[in-house]
Formats: C-alpha cells, sequence, structure tokens
C-alpha cells in the first residue's frame, strides 16, 4: 500500500481528533461537482470548499455528512475574488463524529443533527419520493400475498406501436 493511502487509513481508524489552528469543522450541504462541496460552518455560514483529489476512490462524502476543512486562508481567497474558501483536510466518520459531539465545544449548529450509523448522515428525515411511497403503499389495498406494492411503469422504453384490426364486413369477400 502506497504511502499516501496508508496514511488515509491510518487517519480514518483514529478517534481522537487534533486540530490545528484554522482548522474548523463543517457539515455538508451539498456536492457541487468537480470536487467542489458546499459547506456550513459553526456560525451558520455557507461556503465552497475543496474535496482533494487525495481522497477520490478511498473516501466518500454525501450530504449530512461532516468534514474537517482548513479556512486558514479564508479571508485572502475571498479578497482575491475566489468563490472556494477552504479546503477539506479529513473526512468525519461515525465514531469520530459521536465522540465529538460530547464534547463541550461541539457547535451548537450541529446539536439538532441526529446521525445515522452510515458515515455521519442525518437520522430520521426522509425523502419526499420515500414519504411518496409510504403515502401510496398504505392506500393502495390491492397488494400481493408477499406484502409488497404493485410495480411501477417502466418509462424508459417505448410502448409498442398496436395495430388496430379493421372490421369491415365486405373485406372478406375478394370478387
Amino acid at each position: 500500500m502506497k504511502g499516501g493511502r496508508k496514511n488515509l487509513k491510518r487517519d480514518t481508524e483514529e478517534v481522537s481528533l487534533n486540530f490545528e489552528d484554522g482548522h474548523a469543522i463543517m457539515e455538508v450541504l451539498s456536492l457541487r461537482g468537480s470536487n467542489l462541496i458546499e459547506v456550513l460552518d459553526s456560525q451558520g455560514k455557507k461556503s465552497l470548499a475543496l474535496f482533494p483529489a487525495k481522497f477520490q476512490k478511498s473516501m466518500w462524502i454525501k450530504q449530512g455528512s461532516f468534514v474537517v476543512v482548513d479556512d486558514s486562508g479564508k479571508v485572502k481567497a475571498l479578497e482575491s475574488g475566489s468563490k472556494v474558501t477552504c479546503i477539506v483536510t479529513k473526512v468525519l466518520f461515525y465514531e469520530q463524529v459521536r465522540a465529538l459531539r460530547k464534547l463541550p465545544d461541539w457547535p451548537e449548529v450541529f446539536k439538532s443533527t441526529v446521525l445515522d450509523d452510515s458515515n455521519g448522515s442525518r437520522e430520521g428525515e426522509t425523502s419526499q419520493r420515500e414519504e411518496n411511497d409510504l403515502v401510496s403503499s398504505d392506500d393502495d389495498d390491492d397488494d400481493d400475498d408477499d406484502g409488497l406494492p404493485p410495480l411501477e411503469a417502466n418509462t424508459n422504453r417505448n410502448r409498442p406501436i398496436e395495430l388496430q384490426e379493421e372490421s369491415d364486413s365486405g373485406s372478406d369477400s375478394d370478387s
């Protein structure tokens, strides 16, 4: 295993975290693409952060995850007109976030989020589609014996053209 990947793996197993000057915990609000993510800091301000290429194919984040970012150059980046103000230095996993939540210096903004077991995501928030599926499955009384809701129509394929048979009474005679 190469040195970079080995160090990343070692950092994920470490539960206690040591923060340097200019490092802060932020919550991922959305993924913007091209290694850019929108994050929320402890004061409730949104900003863009760069997710470095060294994390590619080894660590993944999703909305609601927590990361440690280096925002020491934030003022300088804003003065130069750059929209990206900080760089992700570490991805926090469930065990690390759980340990940090018990500390008194955990930001108040993040105390309202309830964690799921998978990579620090929020629990209890169902998407609109999941809620619609639950409502529609409660309304349908014609479920099969297996308890599953009926299948939806496949919208990825075109319907075959239905040929209509014309029924003419005079078409049977050829003469």
